[in-house]
């Protein structure tokens, strides 16, 4: 797998790996606590930095994982 593909495999596994880990942990906002012009199921605290980090993590394990099995057990991306 040359380096080019290799980040364009890792963009597209991050991005999956995001949108899986977004919707954990999240609690709505109290009905009491809803501020004017807020919605009503917008989050408590998103904790966005925290989730790159994990979503990066992860990413990175199931890359390496992708390339292990490219690299060694001889499964191609080229047709």
């Amino acid at each position: 797998m040359g380096w080019l593909t290799s980040i364009a495999v890792f963009i597209v596994v991050w991005w999956i790996v995001l949108f899986a880990i977004l919707p954990s942990g999240v609690r709505p906002v109290e009905a009491d606590d809803v501020a004017k012009g807020h919605m009503h199921g917008a989050p408590q605290q998103p904790r966005l930095a925290r989730k790159m980090v994990m979503t990066t993590v992860v990413a990175a394990v199931v890359w390496g994982i992708i390339y292990v099995l490219v690299v060694y057990s001889g499964i191609s991306f080229r047709p």
